[in-house]
């Protein structure tokens, strides 16, 4: 017997609800803060059934993670401008406008709310961090590669990406171009 198995489409139904229910979340999370609602309002916000969130997500804390991991790790690209200053000043004014836009306060405060709530924020942290690092790493290895004195990842952290986070959290925007610059310059 030769049972065949339905293809799968990216982009589908269950792409534009894991779309709709991350954008849900990001909503509340700018309206309300963490930890002022539940599945049920989400679900409602997104327009789907609770089951669907518990089924694909199990709980808010994991679906919370979910979006703060999806959202943060698809933000600011890695350039490749064939520079480190270059590299370093796009990835910071992709990183600006990210965390500057619509979503970018709530899905901080959502990062910043999880990393302090328990195990399972301990472990989104650090799989936060992990996965920055290692986005960091990359351009700081390929500017070793061709011969540019690079710093340390945490340095790029410390003295780029810290600096606008906390801006941000402060309400101290617009983050300037010859701000974001200056703060590249400091560090190479």
């Amino acid at each position: 017997m030769n049972e065949r198995q339905p293809a799968r489409r990216p982009g589908g139904r269950s792409a534009r609800v894991g779309a709709e229910v991350h954008q849900a979340v990001t909503d509340l999370i700018s309206e309300r803060g963490y930890g002022n609602f539940t599945v049920g309002e989400v679900a409602a916000r997104a327009g789907v059934a609770d089951s669907s969130i518990y089924r694909r997500w199990g709980n808010l804390e994991t679906l919370l993670t979910d979006v703060a991991l999806t959202r943060l790790n698809a933000q600011s690209p890695m350039p490749d401008t064939g520079s480190l200053v270059g590299d370093l000043r796009t990835y910071a004014a992709n990183v600006a406008r990210e965390i500057t836009g619509p979503d970018g306060l709530a899905v901080v405060r959502l990062a910043v709310a999880l990393s302090s709530n328990g195990q399972a924020g301990l472990r989104a942290g650090d799989e936060l961090r992990a996965e920055r690092m290692r986005q960091l790493q990359s351009m700081l290895d390929r500017a070793r590669d061709r011969g540019e004195h690079a710093p340390d990842a945490l340095d790029v952290l410390d003295h780029i990406l810290a600096p606008m986070y906390i801006r941000v959290l402060f309400g101290m925007v617009p983050l300037s171009p010859d701000y974001i610059d200056g703060l590249v310059d400091r560090l190479v």
